[in-house]
This record gives C-alpha cells, sequence and structure tokens, in this order.
C-alpha cells in the first residue's frame, strides 16, 4: 500500500472511530435528564456503561476471530451501520430497561469495530511507523468522547436527549457509503514480512506469548480508572462544583481529552523513534505513562477546587496518551501478524470486563466510598500495573520478541 493510501486509510477509519465514541459517549451527559425522564436510579446509570462494556468485551474475541479469517474492510463498515442504527433506536427508549438492552445491543455492534480496525491501520504501517499510525488514529477517541459528551449534555440541556441520539444515528448511516467505497480499494495484506499463527483459532496461539499474557493484566487495570473517569467524572464535577449538565461534560472531557491528544500523538512518534534503539519502546512508555499517571488519579478526586481538579485531568490525559497509543502496537511486537485482530479483541475483553465494574462501581459505591477515594485506591493500582510492566520488559518480552522475529 502507498504511502498516501495509508495516511487516507487513517483518516477514514479516524472518521469512523469518532462516530463510533461519539455514540457510545453521549449517554453519560444526560444523567440528569434520564433520572427525571425514565426514573433511573444510580445503580442503574452506572448499569448504562457497564452492561454495554461487559457486553463489548464478550464480542471483542470473537470479533476479533472473524476479522483474522475474513474480510476486515466489510466488517468495519457493516458494524458502523449497525451501531448507528442501534443510536438511533436509543432515542425510542421510554423505560430505564429499554435503554438498557439498546446498550447491550450497541456493545455488540461496536464490539465488532475496534480490533479489526486497529489490525487493518497496522498492517498498512511497517512497524517503524505503527506507532503513530495507531495514536493518530487513537485520537478519533478523544475527539469522539469529547464531541459526543458536549453534544449530549448541550442537547439534555435543552429537553432534546433522544434527538442527540436520533441525529448521531443518522450521521454514521450516511457515512457508511464514502466509507465503504473507499475501503473497496485497500489492501488488507501486512506491510512487512512477518509469521504466522499456524492455527486457525487465534486464542491458543495468544495465550503461549508470556508478554501479551502481562498486556492483558496491565490493560484492564489502566481501563479501570479511564472508563472511571467516562462514565463518572461528568456526575462528579456536576455535584461537587454544582455545575449544569453542559459545563460538567466540557470540564470532564476538554481538559483531559486535549491532553491526552498530546500524549497520544507524542508518545507514538517518541516511541517510533525509540524503536530504532529497543524493541520494548512501546512498553517502557507505557510503564512511564502508569507511574505518572497514579498521583493525577488521587488528585482529580482529592482536589478542593475546579481549577485544580482541571489541572490534575490536563496532567492525566497527557501521561495517559502514552498507554493509549502504544498498547496494541506492543502487542504487534510479541504476537504473529494473522493473529492482530484477535489481540486487541482479547485485550478489549480484559479491558471491556473491569470497565464495566469501573461504571458500576462509581454508581454503587458512590454514596458510600465515594468516587474521590475510588479515584485513589485506582492511582495505587497503577503503580503496582507499572512495576509489573517492568519485570515483563525484563524477564518476558526479549524471550517473545526473538521467538516472533526468529521464526519469521
Amino acid at each position: 500500500m502507498t504511502a498516501k493510501r495509508a495516511a487516507l486509510l487513517v483518516g477514514f477509519m479516524w472518521v469512523a472511530y469518532f462516530l463510533n465514541y461519539a455514540d457510545r459517549q453521549a449517554v453519560f451527559s444526560m444523567t440528569g435528564s434520564l433520572k427525571v425522564d425514565l426514573g433511573m436510579s444510580d445503580t442503574q446509570l452506572g448499569l448504562i456503561g457497564a452492561i454495554f462494556l461487559w457486553v463489548y468485551a464478550f464480542g471483542c474475541p470473537i470479533a476479533g476471530q472473524i476479522g483474522d479469517r475474513f474480510s476486515k474492510r466489510l466488517l468495519v463498515v457493516i458494524s458502523l451501520v449497525i451501531w448507528s442504527l442501534v443510536t438511533v433506536a436509543t432515542g425510542f427508549a421510554g423505560t430505564a430497561v429499554m435503554l438498557l438492552v439498546l446498550r447491550a445491543a450497541m456493545g455488540i455492534s461496536e464490539s465488532l469495530f475496534m480490533p479489526t480496525a486497529v489490525a487493518l491501520t497496522a498492517n498498512a504501517h511497517p512497524p517503524e511507523l505503527r506507532s503513530r499510525a495507531v495514536a493518530a488514529l487513537t485520537t478519533a477517541q478523544i475527539a469522539g468522547t469529547v464531541g459526543g459528551s458536549w453534544f449530549g449534555g448541550w442537547m439534555a440541556d435543552r429537553g432534546e436527549w433522544r434527538a442527540a441520539f436520533f441525529i448521531l444515528g443518522a450521521v454514521g448511516v450516511l457515512y457508511a457509503v464514502p466509507y465503504f467505497l473507499f475501503l473497496r480499494r485497500v489492501d488488507e495484506a501486512p506491510a512487512e514480512p512477518v509469521k504466522s499463527g499456524g492455527s486457525a483459532f487465534a486464542l491458543p496461539v495468544l495465550l503461549r506469548v508470556r508478554t501479551f499474557l502481562l498486556l492483558c493484566v496491565v490493560f484492564p487495570v489502566f481501563v479501570f480508572g479511564l472508563w472511571l473517569l467516562y462514565g463518572w467524572l461528568p456526575t462528579f464535577l456536576r455535584e461537587k462544583f454544582a455545575l449544569s449538565q453542559t459545563d460538567a461534560a466540557f470540564n470532564a472531557t476538554v481538559y483531559l481529552q486535549a491532553t491526552t491528544a498530546v500524549g497520544l500523538l507524542g508518545g507514538g512518534v517518541l516511541a517510533d523513534a525509540l524503536y530504532r534503539r529497543t524493541r520494548a519502546s512501546r512498553l517502557w512508555l507505557m510503564t512511564a505513562s502508569l507511574i505518572l499517571c497514579a498521583p493525577c488519579l488521587h488528585y482529580l478526586g482529592s482536589s478542593d477546587t475546579l481549577m485544580a481538579t482541571r489541572v490534575a485531568a490536563a496532567a492525566f490525559g497527557l501521561f495517559s496518551g502514552l498507554l493509549m497509543g502504544n498498547i496494541f502496537p506492543a502487542a504487534f511486537e510479541v504476537v504473529p501478524a494473522d493473529t492482530r485482530a484477535s489481540a486487541v479483541g482479547v485485550l478489549n475483553f480484559c479491558g471491556g470486563i473491569m470497565s464495566g465494574f469501573a461504571t458500576l462501581f462509581g454508581g454503587v459505591w458512590k454514596q458510600s466510598l465515594g468516587i474521590d477515594r475510588l479515584l485513589s485506591l485506582t492511582g495505587l493500582a497503577y503503580l503496582l500495573a507499572g512495576f509489573a510492566l517492568v519485570l515483563g520488559i525484563r524477564f518476558l518480552f526479549p524471550r517473545d520478541h526473538a521467538r516472533l522475529t526468529t521464526e519469521s
């Protein structure tokens, strides 16, 4: 694939990934309206994220296996159309139960996209450019979170939360047309000579790679903190600082996500540059990310002023971007190329299960333990995960990487 077409691929995938996150995140800025219109409790509001993430998690390994064996180009378009239709249907929800059922359907439809999209993007770029390509794609997650959260809160404050879902879903259906027409001309083959997993099923192959198994433990710790913020920071700020739904959504997303974009892009470029010195460059940046994010989580919950909370959110975003852009390229350093979509799917499965507990625990423990203490405990877990990665770089990665490269 030419460099120009590879860049265009990232652009087209970016828009779809933006819609992916905008559609899933808009609901978290509508909690006040959903309490009034649908009579939802804090626990039910927590389940909005938990049910989506748990269903999404179980769907990702299956989607990854499908993506490794069938057309990645077709799969991402099908996923876009289905989740967009589910988004439209969400606007018709009349009860809390119906809304939760539709969130489960959203989890199924969106699970088809991420593993295949990342694998398709990685295949289009050589290893020395892979982190920045995946990081650029992942910035869509940030923009989608900000855009979806702001738009959802803005529409909810105007009593039009249902219309927000109608609009977002319609945009996705319309975008599927140019998206499909471009992908028809894209080559799915990897950009470099790579080793095959030698098995029709990817999971047994992945379970033999110890570095990958470590990532399956570390990644859920990271996304627990991430989804605790995604799911509950707007509500936490609204109640703590007496903000409107629109202002709470703005403060909970813009400062956090703007610096995450910087960390993502900077971390991608830095990882690719350091790759020439050490093949473990992506793992080292992930280690730094976890250790630096830990105090930020504590101060996010314990700061007494809105300005201090903004600073802590911005710092967390900057450091978290180092991990977000490198987790999948790091996995691709140790797993066979024909298992890449499955590797992303398994990582998302592990992360999604834990993420669901993050949004659920936020609702269940909001009044007892408190979001602030939950953030501090999560910061401690980040430190432990960072030290585990250091041990993995020392004792696991060299053998796993050497096995992949010598047998390819």
